[in-house]
């Protein structure tokens, strides 16, 4: 079932009132266009083209593993097809599916069935369409009594009697190329909107005796278009519902499902559960048994099995078995923790490796630090790694206790089994076994109050 994958993606969505381009919106951390070439790839398609357009700075990168094709000026589908016809012929693709770039919601599956319908059926065109309550804005498929195929006729172009069909067009197609590049030269712009339609494609096909078949989907919804911020919202709340109970299904807990956000990309395992208020988004993949949340939002990380991620924020990290993270931590990209270690209430960690067993119980920050076995690290200290201009390591021996409202000021290296004194700032290394200490004398006046009082008098 060899075929490639054209998406269309070159519009500004207007309508969605943005700066940035309507494919670029998105939905539970992925943007549009994402959701759509990922299906494309994850039903076979041998290669994925994107047409572009609107806001490249922000939609090139979204199609960087496509080969991309660019469509200056809108004049309509069929002439986005046009510009792409040149790298289609290079090549060499005989079979083509179009999809629209705003339809994250579209499965595999169904692709799969309309490539094989349109291959099983010796095809020249064929499409995708949905029956729907309100069809307003969509093109309308006619049909003879029979019920083949005759045409597609645009909304704004549609008589009175063809407005009533609630069979539409979806915007997904298969094509036979030979058939297709032979037909876009012929395509006109005698319409309302003065554009190229693709949908012609078919018409004219039938009319050169050619086979046009028309496969109706069995969920309308899965092909909605995204075209305002009430749709986005919308086609999340679907997203959202339906990998919820791919998951629960799975074995994960959710208390409270509709208040828990997960990416099409998370991985979970089972007896994992996730509590109320919680967002994992990314190439996100947790172990078995491990508690999530409440308050929680985890992107691009690896958790391993029972772990507690308690009411915290875990961006680009990687969290091995039996960690404990929050409440209220904040854990940045290049963090590591290993197998047992705890990051506590109110602890900011940037790129450092906590080791095996270590500490960083409450209101501290470790940044560009690397942490051996068993480290305990008292409240309020803090790793000065960023000197202006450059940052710079510290390095904490296994089995060190770092005394609170310690300042560390990298680089520096702490050996193994050193104490620091609370208050302490340390400047230069400590071998192992020592105690550094950097605390003034204490001074006491007494009486001093009393003193001071009766000179104000």
């Amino acid at each position: 079932m060899g075929f490639s994958t054209l998406v269309l993606a070159a519009g500004a969505g207007t309508r969605m009132h943005s700066k940035k381009p309507k494919v670029a919106h998105e939905i539970l951390g992925k943007p549009l266009l994402r959701w759509v070439i990922d299906t494309a790839k994850a039903a076979g398609s041998d290669e994925v083209f994107t047409v572009l357009g609107h806001g490249r700075k922000s939609t090139i990168p979204l199609a960087s593993d496509t080969t991309v094709v660019f469509q200056d000026q809108q004049l309509g589908t069929g002439h986005a097809l046009m510009m792409a016809e040149d790298a289609l012929v290079a090549a060499g693709v005989s079979t083509l599916v179009v999809l629209s770039g705003d339809t994250p919601l579209l499965r595999k599956e169904t692709v799969q069935a309309l490539v094989n319908q349109h291959l099983t059926q010796d095809a020249a065109v064929s499409l995708l369409t949905m029956c729907v309550d309100d069809p307003t804005g969509y093109g309308r498929i006619v049909r003879n009594h029979q019920q083949d195929f005759l045409n597609i006729v645009e909304h704004k172009d549609a008589s009175t009697e063809e407005l009533a069909i609630n069979e539409v067009n979806s915007g997904v197609y298969c094509f036979d190329t030979a058939n297709l590049f032979g037909i876009l030269g012929k395509l006109q712009t005698n319409n309302k909107q003065g554009e190229y339609y693709l949908t012609d494609v078919a018409a004219l096909t039938l009319a050169q005796g050619g086979r046009v078949v028309a496969l109706c989907a069995q969920d309308a919804s899965e092909l909605a278009g995204i075209n305002d911020r009430l749709q986005l919202s919308q086609a999340s709340a679907q997203a959202q519902q339906r990998i919820n109970t791919a998951h629960l299904l799975k074995g994960v807990s959710m208390t409270d499902p509709s208040n828990v956000w997960i990416g099409p990309d998370v991985e979970l395992s089972s007896d994992v559960e996730v509590l109320p208020l919680t967002m994992l988004s990314g190439t996100t993949t947790v172990g078995c048994g491990t508690i999530l949340g409440p308050m929680t939002r985890i992107s691009n990380s690896t958790i391993g099995a029972d772990c507690v991620i308690d009411e915290s924020i875990l961006i680009d990290v990687a969290v091995e078995d039996q960690v404990s993270v929050g409440p209220r931590a904040y854990l940045r990209p290049g963090t590591v923790m290993r197998t047992g270690s705890r990051a506590g209430t109110n602890v900011e960690i940037k790129n450092s490796d906590i080791g095996v067993d270590s500490k960083v119980p409450h209101l501290s920050y470790i940044g560009d630090a690397e942490l051996g076995e068993g480290v305990n690290i008292g409240a309020g200290s803090i790793t000065c790694n960023y000197d202006g201009a450059d940052k710079h390591v510290t390095i904490i021996g296994s089995g060190s206790f770092v005394g609170s409202d310690t300042m560390l000021v990298a680089p520096v290296e702490i050996g193994e089994d050193v104490v620091t004194g609370a208050g302490s700032v340390i400047t230069k290394n400590v071998p192992s076994g020592a105690l550094a200490l950097t605390r003034p004398e204490q001074v006491i006046r007494e009486n001093w109050k009393r003193k001071r009082d009766e000179a104000h008098d």
